[in-house]
């Protein structure tokens, strides 16, 4: 599903990915875990070219998302669009617009930009809302739902485009525990469900029970990864260990 190799990005002098390379296989789940300020949002954001990387190169589906030196900038934005399309991303701070209902918000992407119809779309949505459990929520407007509900709805709404890939950027960590559980049980029907996704989260029990995957970020880098069993028992590295103790999961 993803194939990206020596992926760099700074912010002025400021290096924030120094040579990332990460392979995920289509049907399996990334956590991607790490001190504040190391590189995972970045990553998550270059995968779906919400940011621009300098360096390095991501393959969604087979097919290259991040532009070539030289290229035309009709042919980077025609990778831009690819990756967009491909992609659902779900943000820490839910973004949900303010002035839509949630049925609304779910409608948006796949009406005014795949242009879909309006009463398929719409079957879909109302779906959506069932398999998050906020069918009854329809018509209600962001501002009157809790938090770990409009969490759920950011969630259907990324879902509601049919993305291959499903990117979130810490989902659970602006909520109370009982909101968080809300979120968690979603997460884990559709990791039993065999979505594609790609988690930032300091949440070492979503990391221990959703994913396939955990990668370490560290400094830029991937410092180290591997099955959640192996990677919290038996953690290689002293970097790493230290983390996991800091969090209390050692």
């Amino acid at each position: 599903m993803i194939a990206v190799s020596q992926l760099t990005k700074s912010f002025g002098s400021t290096s924030v990915l120094r040579g990332v390379d990460l392979i995920q296989a289509a049907g399996t789940v990334t956590a991607l875990i790490g001190p504040s300020g190391c590189g995972k949002s970045t990553f998550l954001r270059c995968i779906n070219r919400l940011e621009t990387p300098d360096g390095g190169t991501i393959h969604l589906e087979g097919e290259q998302v991040t532009s070539e030196r030289g290229e035309s900038t009709r042919t980077d934005e025609t990778r831009r669009q690819h990756a967009r399309s491909r992609t659902g991303m779900v943000f820490q701070s839910f973004n949900l617009f303010p002035h839509l209902t949630v049925l609304e918000n779910i409608l948006e992407a796949p009406l005014r930009v795949q242009h879909r119809s309006r009463p398929e779309v719409e079957a879909e949505a109302i779906q959506l809302l069932r398999k998050v459990g906020l069918e009854n929520r329809r018509d209600f407007y962001p501002s009157a739902l809790s938090g770990g509900q409009q969490q759920r709805v950011a969630i259907a709404r990324a879902l509601a485009t049919k993305p291959a890939l499903l990117l979130m950027d810490e989902p659970t960590s602006a909520l109370d525990p009982e909101m968080r559980e809300e979120v968690l049980r979603v997460i884990r029907a559709l990791s039993d469900e065999g979505m594609t996704m790609m988690i930032v989260t300091h949440e070492m029990e979503l990391a221990r029970m959703a994913a396939d995957e955990v990668v370490f970020f560290d400094g830029g880098r991937i410092a180290e990864s591997g099955p959640p069993d192996a990677f919290f028992s038996a953690p290689r590295l002293d970097r790493t260990r230290d983390f996991l103790r800091s969090l209390g999961s050692r």
